[in-house]
């Protein structure tokens, strides 16, 4: 470590990880893809799948998905078999479904090479394994010592050592800060504990500091306003894009599109669209010409745009008495369109059309 590199005092570096794995030991969440604490470490499937789900979204809303994925797909064997549509259609629900395509393609890698890496660096390689994933995984499916960062261990660093840069710039100084008081030992358990301590006492908004086990070592807290931390630059304004969706109803039948592999919401199947992305507006056109009839408005937020996609409805005729109304779909029966793996947006859009 250099001179300028930012470190923890060493009474610091050795308090806060004896404190907080002691409250760890009493406090940790059970969640259905940790182990205990103390316990020997969690199949590196579990804790890889666990990790991919849980970027960008909530403990919440993770369970029940990986509770099913694992049902169906109990081994990285598994997985590494099931056709990508039948994934894709799984993770429908859970956003950012370039994740679900990289699920598929690190399996297959994984599996083919005859387990996980246990190395953060080898980790680092794999397909959708970016530097937390790969440091999560290192460290609580094989002890490795890694420094692990999401967003609830950047609160609780920033509070802790009163990091006064804004974020997105404090980054590196948070990692390093974080690594100066990450153990040699117990590094997967230190990891969970500082996203528990995040999720459950050093909230965003009125942090439990009576409660917190490194209140006493915390510089925000004794800054007197600890919610303070960590500092964000303002944020940037939404665009918002304006888009159409189709639905084209035969009988008891509607017509879906799998979108194309790349971009937004690639390899999901959805409603036929008239092209609007995050660079612009549709085009308002229907697919095919028709007495289309107005059903609504669903609005969504994208992570760099916000969207209002207009929907449209034609219903006629019936499935087999017509030209389909364009390439690349198919019908689909509309009383197993749950099963159809929708992405949200496009499910909001469906619930419309049908009211």
């Amino acid at each position: 470590m250099t001179a300028s590199t930012p470190s923890a005092p060493s009474d610091i570096s050795e308090a806060v990880p004896a404190a907080l794995l002691g409250w760890y030991d009493c406090h940790a969440r059970t969640l259905p893809w940790r182990a205990a604490p103390g316990a020997p470490a969690p199949d590196p499937y579990r804790v890889w799948l666990s990790e991919v789900m849980l970027q960008q979204t909530t403990v919440a809303a993770v369970k029940p998905y990986f509770e099913q994925f694992t049902a169906r797909w109990p081994d990285i064997d598994a997985l590494a078999a099931a056709p990508e549509a039948d994934v894709m259609a799984a993770w429908a629900g859970l956003g950012y479904y370039s994740r679900a395509r990289n699920l598929v393609r690190c399996a297959r890698e994984v599996a083919a090479l005859g387990g996980f890496p246990a190395t953060e660096a080898e980790l680092r390689k794999l397909p959708g394994l970016g530097a937390y994933t790969a440091a999560a995984v290192a460290a609580i499916a094989f002890d490795q010592r890694a420094v692990v960062v999401d967003a609830n261990v950047e609160r609780v660093v920033s509070r802790l050592f009163a990091i006064a840069e804004p974020l997105p710039g404090s980054r590196r100084k948070i990692g390093e800060f974080a690594g100066s008081i990450t153990p040699q030992t117990r590094a997967g358990d230190f990891a969970q504990a500082m996203m528990d301590l995040g999720s459950g006492i050093c909230t965003t908004r009125e942090p439990k500091c009576l409660l917190c086990p490194l209140s006493s070592h915390c510089a925000g807290r004794a800054s007197g306003n600890p919610s303070a931390f960590p500092v964000k630059s303002p944020k940037a304004v939404k665009p918002t894009r304006q888009g159409t969706a189709f639905w084209i109803e035969r009988d008891d039948a509607v017509w879906l599109v799998t979108r194309q592999g790349s971009g937004m919401l690639g390899g999901m199947r959805s409603l036929p669209d008239d092209g609007w992305a995050a660079a612009g507006d549709g085009s308002g056109m229907p697919p095919m010409p028709g007495q289309w009839e107005a059903a609504g408005l669903v609005r969504h937020t994208f992570s760099h745009f916000a969207l209002e996609l207009s929907v449209q409805r034609l219903r006629s005729g019936a499935p087999g008495s017509a030209a389909h109304p364009m390439a690349g779909g198919e019908w689909w029966p509309i009383d197993q369109l749950a099963d159809a793996g929708l992405p949200t947006l496009f499910a909001k859009a469906a619930r419309l059309a049908r009211l």
